[in-house]
């Protein structure tokens, strides 16, 4: 790490912790004493509350850590940042209501909590923008920029710089590339492999990028010869790139390194902690609220034809275990219910039904499914077994997503990929959620769907089978 980068990692741990400290005295300040004034200005500042709003503080810094706030700043994508620390800060405050109310702690009331996340996350958020903005304008004026040297002319080398050009705030500066041919869309040309030591002394260079081809692979050695002797930080592109997925993980067993290919950010123990509490209190939450709306779908359900109120239909689940998903009937029993296929107009559905279809009602016992184990809310849709079977034959990696659990929605139906769509497009778009999963991402999803994607595209005209059952 560059000392300009451990210099922005470590004010941004300081000015973190000191904005959350800030922020909990003045949301209790607006509270108790600007809305109610049954405070005063010095009943904020007990020994007490000074402790706890410490405490709290560096917790939360800590877990800002963990998920890798403070990595490099050149490269982040701030948005993305945004919605973590707002992810984040939410999360801590439902532990901070639940820790309340375990100890009747009633003096702190709701309010109050949710104006600490607000304001904190208002103040982290705007800091962060307003350092990524000053970062950027330095950069775009020739200062804190990184120079590299591109060993390669092949089309990862192209590529690499390519992205570098279109990305000028990511203050990286491509001083020229080294490689056999010559390249005018790379810039200038420095020499040969064999020459890369001489350039390396000649020219201050703060990492080389190695961007070999295939058959230029015997330069390694080399290259990172050159580089160890300079002390030249070293990058590489594998001419496997563009089989790697974003996120991929590195095992060492013995003098062997394995590259997972299909290493996924659930993999991480924490991340599938955070996912799988997220999914068990938002489904308790979800049952509570909606069990009025499921006793009235019941009752509906029961009224419109005879037969059982829910349907039980068997999918295919993390790992290719199989479970039973629950969902309301919307079909009349006539003996064909497990093929999985329906038709936009099928004769099966009741009126009733095709309601409950069209506005997503008939999936609400999938909450129960979730808070089993079987599914989550978030994820991939389930499929029936001989689907499963007959998919993974003709869609390439259509079984990656049997890596996680299925979920209610996901991000292929917040993105229109609901009823009668292609399933190869599903099946990029649930690979993507699979491998640049965040709980940030998990929220955006939540939120799309409940303003937007609930209603289902069904038509209500005569048509032919789905593509896809679910």
């Amino acid at each position: 790490m560059h000392n300009n980068q451990k210099g922005v990692a470590l004010f941004q741990v300081l000015s973190d912790g000191a904005l959350i400290f800030l922020s909990y005295f003045l949301a209790v300040w607006i509270r108790f004493v600007w809305l109610d004034g049954v405070m005063t200005q010095f009943d904020l500042w007990t020994p007490q509350a000074i402790l706890a709003a410490g405490i709290y503080s560096a917790a939360m810094v800590v877990v800002f850590y963990l998920a890798q706030l403070y990595e490099s700043f050149r490269f982040a994508h701030v948005e993305k940042e945004l919605v973590r620390v707002a992810a984040l800060n939410g999360v801590g405050a439902l532990i901070l209501m639940s820790f309340l109310y375990i100890f009747r702690m009633e003096q702190i009331s709701r309010l109050a909590v949710f104006l600490f996340w607000l304001i904190s996350t208002l103040l982290v958020g705007i800091k962060r923008l307003v350092l990524k903005g000053i970062l950027n304008r330095f950069r775009a004026k020739g200062y804190n920029q990184r120079h590299v040297v591109v060993v390669g002319c092949g089309h990862l080398a192209r590529q690499y710089v390519k992205d570098i050009r279109e990305n000028p705030h990511y203050g990286v500066v491509v001083d020229g590339y080294v490689g056999r041919s010559v390249r005018p869309d790379m810039g200038k040309s420095l020499g040969e492999y064999e020459a890369l030591g001489t350039i390396l002394e000649e020219n201050q260079v703060d990492e080389l990028v190695v961007a070999l081809e295939p058959e230029e692979v015997r330069f390694m050695t080399s290259t990172l010869a050159a580089a160890d002797k300079e002390g030249v930080r070293l990058s590489i592109v594998p001419f496997y790139n563009d089989y790697i997925p974003p996120h991929p993980t590195i095992e060492a067993v013995g003098n062997s390194r394995l590259i997972n290919m299909r290493a996924t950010p659930l993999d991480r123990a924490g991340n599938a902690l955070l996912k799988r509490s997220m999914d068990i209190f938002g489904s308790l939450v979800l049952i509570v609220l909606t069990s009025p709306i499921m006793l009235a779908v019941a009752i509906g359900v029961k009224l419109s034809s005879p037969g059982p109120v829910l349907f039980c239909q068997e999918r295919v689940g993390k790992n290719k275990k199989n479970f039973k998903m629950l969902k309301f009937r919307s079909m009349r029993i006539t003996g064909t219910e497990d093929t999985g296929w329906s038709t936009d107009r099928d004769p099966r559905k009741t009126k009733f039904g095709s309601f409950i279809r069209k506005c997503s009602l008939d999936e609400l016992p999938q909450f129960f499914n979730v808070l089993k184990g079987e599914m989550s809310l978030i994820g991939p849709r389930p499929e029936v077994p001989f689907h499963v079977s007959h998919f993974k034959e003709e869609i390439p990696l259509y079984l990656v997503r049997q890596q996680v659990r299925p979920g209610i929605t996901g991000w292929a139906q917040v993105n229109g990929l609901r009823g009668d769509t292609s399933i190869e497009e599903r099946v990029k778009y649930d690979i993507w959620y699979i491998e640049n999963w965040s709980l940030g991402l998990d929220l955006k999803i939540i939120w799309k769907t409940a303003f937007g994607g609930m209603i289902n595209n069904e038509k209500v005209g005569p048509a032919g089978k789905k593509k896809n059952p679910s």
